[in-house]
């Protein structure tokens, strides 16, 4: 980690068991994952991004890498989406799965979650694809890799990071309330048989990319979520998001 880059975790918060800092997120994150941040791999891992961050661009910058568990804790989560990896592209990565910074053009598979957010439950797309606005409602936007190098899609697979967001989804699949996961593709379905907490809802389909949106149109997982958690007596998402991008 050099001096000029800073590096994905708190200074103040240490796991004793580890001389490795442990992630600033909060505390219901800290009490469930607290024994990933000790084991090797995880070590090994944090070893191997800060060596990538030394030899070229890394998205999303150190700070946005756990934005995700640190804008939804774990005791708010009642909603989780599951992507692959982030964005490569210069400026697209903000550490939420399928969102953008502001005035970062709206990427192919978003705008396709526009449109059948459009035709599900009446969404008005904004011009920017910043959806900070549903993390702070409880969901959860988590890659199963949190990091990646420019123009090098899944480059950071195979890592390390499968087996901490592993045990993000395992965390989240041992709340007692109802939680839906939204699992979208192939590489997301795979991850259902991590949910096995029989209160939860698993809503499974296409992904929304290009290559397969035909298959993912129509398929209404908006309201199919809002449903599922007010039959558990839980709030429905507020779907829209603000039309002017977050500062």
């Amino acid at each position: 980690m050099t001096d000029s880059q800073p590096g994905l975790f708190s200074t103040e918060a240490t796991d004793a068991r580890t001389a490795v800092p442990m992630p600033d997120l909060p505390e219901s994150w800290q009490q469930a994952l607290s024994g990933e941040f000790a084991k090797p791999y995880f070590q090994q891992l944090m070893a191997f991004v800060d060596e990538q961050r030394a030899a070229g661009p890394v998205f999303p910058a150190p700070e946005d890498v756990f934005t995700a568990l640190q804008l939804t804790p774990l005791d708010e989560v009642k909603v989780l989406i599951l992507g692959q990896d982030p964005y490569h592209g210069v400026g697209q990565a903000q550490g939420l799965a399928f969102s953008v910074r502001p005035g970062v053009r709206v990427p192919p598979s978003l705008q396709n979650i526009y449109k059948e957010l459009r035709d599900d439950v009446g969404f008005s797309a904004p011009r920017h694809g910043d959806l900070r606005s549903w993390a702070r409602q409880g969901v959860l936007l988590l890659n199963a890799v949190l990091t990646v190098r420019q123009a090098e899609a899944n480059s950071h697979a195979g890592k390390g990071w499968e087996t901490f967001t592993d045990a993000v989804i395992k965390a989240v699949n041992a709340k007692p309330e109802r939680v839906v996961f939204v699992l979208w593709g192939a590489y997301a379905r795979k991850k259902a048989k991590l949910i096995t907490g029989t209160q939860h809802v698993i809503l499974e389909s296409a992904h929304p990319s290009p290559l397969s949106v035909t298959k993912f149109m129509g398929t209404k997982p908006f309201s199919q979520v809002n449903a599922a958690l007010s039959d558990a007596g839980r709030d429905p998402v507020e779907w829209q998001v603000p039309m002017q991008a977050e500062a």
